[in-house]
C-alpha cells in the first residue's frame, strides 16, 4: 500500500465517497493498490505519490485530455488568461470568441451558453428545453449526469437507469414530486420510444439521447427521433459530453446525419480545464432569457480560453484523425491478442472510447488484468480513451504487456482459479455506497 492508498483511506473519512467524480473511485479500478492520487501528469505519464512513473492508457483524465495533459500550447493560453485576471466584473471577450468559434463548426446552431461542466450543460439544456415548449416530460436515452431531471427517472421504479450505462444510481435526495416527469428508452430502440411518445405526447418537452457511445445508430432510428420531436414541436437535445470532439472536430452528430435543436458539449473541449457549452437554435434557446440561468463561476476566463486553444490545436493538427487511428489499431490488437490466447472478449465502442469485456468471470479478469498492467507500468482497464499525446511508441510498449498479460490470464483460467492471483479486492461496478 502506498502513500496514493494511504490518502485515499483517510479522504474516505472526511469525503462523502472518498472522491468528487464516481469514475475516479479507486475501487472502480484496483481496489487497495490503485495509486488513487498523481503528483504530476504530461503528455500520457502520470508520476503517482511515491514517484511511480506511468503510461496512463485508461481514461485520461476520464476523457477530458484529449490532447493529453499539460499540453503546452493549452497551458500557455491559459498561463497568459491568468496573469491578466481570471475573473473581473467585466466579461471575458474570449466568451465571443468562443461562441462564434462553436457557431462556425455547427453551422445549424445559432446562439450559445455556457457552464463549466457535462452535468450541469445537460441541466441548462433541460432547462431551456422546458422554458422553450412549456411541458415538463423529458424522454432519454443514455447517460447525462447526475442532476435531479436525470434521476428522477429513478423514483418511478429504481432499476430505470440500469441500461443507461451506470446502474445503481439511487434517487435519494431527488424530490418525489419529481416523479414522472422522465422516462427513459434504449437507444436504436424505435418500438419503445414510439410508446413513450404514444403514452406522454401531450406533456413531453424535450427529447435527450446521446449521439453515440457504445453502439452505432441504426438505420432510421435518428430520423424517427427526428420526426416525433418535430411533430410534436419539442427539442431535440443531443448530449456530445462524451463523444463530442473525438471523431471529428465539433459534435459526432455532425458525421451521424443528425441535426438536432441543441447540442451539448464539455469533457474534451478545453483539455482538462472545466468547461461546458450548450448551443442552440435560436427558437429554443432564446428561452434562457425566460428562466433564471446564472453562475458567478460561469463567467471566468480560464474555460472559454482553454477551449479555444484546444479547437484550434485540434484544427491544425487533425487530432480527430489521430484518435481516431489510435483506438482502431488497439481494437484491433485486442481481438488478435484474445485470439491467440484463446481468451473470449467482446470489443465495442467509438474507436477513441474504445472497451472490451471478458465474457469469463469479468470483474475478475477486468481486476486481474489491471492489476496487472500496472505492475508493468501503466494505468490501464478494460476501456482505452485515445489522445493527442498516445505515440507509436506508447501504443507499442502497450500492446507487449497486454499480450503479457492476456498470456498470464490464459494460464490462470486454465488452472480454474482465476481469483487466487487478485492481491486484493475484485473491483465494482456501478454506483455503490462506501463502507
Amino acid at each position: 500500500m502506498g502513500k496514493g492508498q494511504e490518502l485515499y483511506n483517510e479522504a474516505k473519512k472526511i469525503i462523502p465517497g472518498g472522491v468528487q467524480l464516481l469514475s475516479k473511485r479507486p475501487e472502480q479500478f484496483l481496489p487497495d493498490q490503485w495509486p488513487a492520487y498523481y503528483s504530476k501528469a504530461k503528455g500520457c505519464e502520470v508520476w503517482d505519490l511515491d514517484g511511480n512513473k506511468y503510461i496512463d492508457m485508461s481514461f485520461m483524465g476520464i476523457g477530458a485530455c484529449t490532447l493529453g495533459y499539460a499540453d503546452d500550447d493549452v497551458n500557455e493560453a491559459v498561463q497568459k488568461a491568468i496573469i491578466n485576471g481570471s475573473m473581473c466584473t467585466l466579461n471575458a471577450p474570449e466568451e465571443v470568441e468562443l461562441a462564434n468559434l462553436m457557431l462556425e463548426l455547427h453551422p445549424w446552431a445559432e446562439m450559445v451558453r455556457y457552464t463549466r461542466g457535462g452535468g450541469d450543460a445537460m441541466a441548462v439544456a433541460v432547462r431551456i428545453a422546458r422554458a422553450a415548449s412549456h411541458k415538463d416530460i423529458v424522454l432519454f436515452s443514455g447517460y447525462h449526469g447526475w442532476h435531479d431531471w436525470y434521476l428522477s427517472a429513478n423514483l418511478a421504479t429504481d432499476s430505470a437507469l440500469d441500461g443507461q450505462l451506470l446502474p445503481g444510481l439511487k434517487p435519494a435526495g431527488v424530490a418525489k414530486g419529481m416523479k414522472g416527469t422522465s422516462y427513459p428508452f434504449s437507444y436504436n430502440n424505435v418500438k419503445e420510444f414510439l410508446a413513450l411518445v404514444a403514452r406522454y405526447s401531450e406533456n413531453v418537452g424535450a427529447v435527450v439521447l446521446e449521439a453515440i457511445r457504445n453502439i452505432k445508430p441504426e438505420d432510421g432510428f435518428f430520423d424517427i427521433i427526428r420526426s416525433e420531436t418535430n411533430k410534436l414541436g419539442v427539442p431535440l437535445i443531443v448530449d456530445e459530453v462524451s463523444s463530442g470532439f473525438r471523431m471529428n472536430c465539433g459534435g459526432a452528430h455532425m458525421i451521424l446525419g443528425l441535426e438536432p435543436d441543441i447540442a451539448v458539449f464539455a469533457k474534451g473541449i478545453s483539455n482538462g480545464f472545466p468547461m461546458g457549452v450548450v448551443i442552440g437554435k435560436k427558437r429554443y434557446m432564446d428561452a434562457a432569457q425566460d428562466s433564471f440561468i446564472s453562475s458567478t463561476y460561469w463567467t471566468e476566463r480560464i474555460g472559454p480560453v482553454a477551449a479555444i486553444a484546444t479547437i484550434k490545436k485540434m484544427r491544425k493538427n487533425d487530432v480527430q484523425s489521430h484518435m481516431v487511428e489510435c483506438g482502431k489499431t488497439i481494437q484491433k490488437e485486442w481481438k488478435s491478442l484474445a485470439l491467440k490466447h484463446k481468451l473470449n472478449i467482446k470489443v465495442g465502442s467509438i474507436y477513441p472510447l474504445s472497451h472490451f469485456d471478458f465474457i469469463e468471470s469479468p470483474l475478475i479478469l477486468k481486476t486481474l488484468f489491471t492489476q496487472e498492467m500496472l505492475s508493468l507500468g501503466f494505468l490501464a482497464t478494460n476501456s482505452y480513451y485515445a489522445c493527442y499525446a498516445h505515440k507509436p511508441v506508447h501504443i507499442d510498449q502497450y500492446i507487449n504487456a497486454v499480450d503479457n498479460v492476456f498470456s498470464f490470464i490464459s494460464r490462470v483460467l486454465q488452472e480454474g482459479c482465476p481469483e487466487k492471483y487478485l492481491k486484493g479486492p475484485v473491483c465494482q461496478t456501478g454506483f455503490k455506497r462506501l463502507s
